[in-house]
């Protein structure tokens, strides 16, 4: 077994998060310090799904065809009233047909997912304690945001959902080689800020499953499932 200073100076040269304690327990949808990371995030958010930025130097096979696949399931929901949860930049949201309203925490997420829904709206809330009647909606649509959560906040996530809506989409990663399923990941802005997520990946039977549902969606890259009550 190597000694702990040469896997300490290891993951220094490899530029990776050494962990020097237990990690924390997760939190995402109730942590400002993650608000912060996505409202100075807003501006290059797109760039993960367009392979720009720092996202230019990975190597990531398949990726824009799966992106247009996941764009492609998006417009292909029926239309419907739906409530886009944690919209982001609404890169995905525009596509989604029927009357949509995007909601995410971060100001600048919401500015920009706004001037992508002219027939639409985006607002500023909290995804676990959503400010809309019961049943207002038809459906409830997420991406990358569900795998983020503790299971507390999946837990309120869920009934909020359920609350609002008869139906749920969530879009989320695929669980592949090199990637385990559950992890703390350090992310870095263009300016070289860093922030820490927990983030769960996904086969389509697993995520169908937590949700009781059926599999919309599988591939190397992402994954969608869907559910009723």
């Amino acid at each position: 077994m190597q000694p702990e200073w040469v896997r300490l100076c290891a993951c220094l040269l490899r530029r990776e998060t050494v962990n020097v304690g237990p990690d924390p327990e997760p939190a995402f949808a109730t942590d400002p310090q993650t608000l912060a990371y996505y409202d100075r995030r807003a501006g290059e958010y797109d760039e993960w799904y367009t392979g720009e930025g720092v996202f230019a130097r990975r190597d990531r096979p398949g990726w824009d065809d799966e992106v247009a696949g996941v764009i492609e399931l998006t417009g292909s929901l029926s239309a419907a009233r739906t409530l886009d949860v944690a919209c982001g930049t609404g890169f995905l949201t525009r596509h989604l047909r029927g009357f949509v309203v995007g909601i995410d925490q971060s100001p600048a997420m919401v500015a920009i997912a706004q001037s992508r829904l002219p027939d639409g709206l985006a607002i500023v809330g909290d995804a676990l304690h959503l400010v809309v009647a019961d049943r207002a909606f038809d459906r409830v649509f997420t991406s990358h945001f569900y795998g983020h959560l503790s299971p507390p906040e999946r837990r309120s996530f869920l009934a909020e959902a359920r609350r609002v809506a008869g139906e749920l989409v969530v879009v989320d990663s695929a669980l592949r080689p090199g990637a385990g399923p559950g992890q703390w990941q350090e992310r870095i802005l263009n300016d070289g800020s860093r922030h820490r997520v927990y983030k769960r990946y996904f086969i389509g039977e697993q995520l169908a499953q937590e949700l009781d549902g059926e599999t919309l969606f599988e591939g190397t890259w992402f994954v969608a499932a869907r559910t009723s009550w």
